[in-house]
């Protein structure tokens, strides 16, 4: 089974177009788990573009199933997840020009430190997932610096344009999958993926779980969030 986690981020990207206090990203917390999702991901950015402090504590409260907190090894992101103790950590790049997350980390780049940082959340009682790419030094990087989970970055595979391509990059995230497992790493993935691509990830046996937020708030907008996540849930053929 693939479990589906959703980012509610974008409940509160609307709330912040207009600086008031609604939608509240907390309320679709229960309408998500009630529809099935298995977790709930949010992204604490440094610049609070989206989901705020105030947010976070209160989700914490509120979640019944796993709390995935997104977020950069930023020293003070990383004091409000050792204080808030979600169940699980997805460290993230982040850079404040860009719309969303742009790639995978460096981890292989920077080992000392996110050894420091992945050991800080595991003394607090924390599981720990490093967003990367699919390339097999930052996958055996990340089993170096005692990292729990992988997510592999499906952007490029999600912006392809012809069959060859998808191909292609739908190759490199199944060989990034079966080396995180071989390795004894949990595997997720996420970024970009829809409706119409989300499939032939759930598909790759290794990867255990999937983060989806943007498409699910964007059908929500049509069809509702419960229901957005229920046609998720069967496009991935667990419904």
């Amino acid at each position: 089974m693939t479990r589906l986690h959703v980012n509610i981020d974008h409940i509160a990207t609307l709330r912040q177009a207009r600086g008031v206090q609604y939608p509240d990203p907390v309320f679709g917390v229960p309408v998500v788990e009630m529809a099935g999702a298995h977790g709930i991901t949010v992204h604490l950015r440094e610049d609070r573009r989206h989901i705020v402090d105030r947010d976070v504590a209160l989700m914490r409260q509120t979640i019944g199933t796993v709390m995935n907190l997104e977020m950069a090894a930023a020293d003070e992101i990383i004091q409000i997840a050792v204080d808030t103790k979600p169940e699980m950590c997805t460290l993230v790049p982040e850079k404040r020009e860009e719309r969303t997350t742009e790639g995978g980390l460096a981890v292989a780049a920077d080992i000392p430190r996110m050894t420091r940082v992945v050991k800080t959340l595991h003394d607090a009682g924390i599981r720990v997932s490093l967003f990367i790419d699919p390339d097999e030094k930052e996958v055996r990087a990340s089993k170096e610096v005692g990292a729990d989970m992988i997510e592999l970055h499906t952007g490029d595979y999600c912006e392809v344009t012809t069959a060859r391509e998808r191909e292609a990059e739908l190759a490199k995230l199944r060989a990034a999958a079966t080396l995180g497992a071989a390795l004894g790493l949990k595997v997720a993935a996420g970024h970009g993926l829809h409706y119409h691509n989300v499939r032939e990830i759930a598909d790759i046996p290794e990867v255990e779980e999937l983060n989806i937020g943007h498409s699910i708030v964007a059908r929500a907008v049509f069809v509702g969030l419960e229901k957005a996540v229920v046609q998720m849930l069967e496009v991935m053929g667990e419904k």
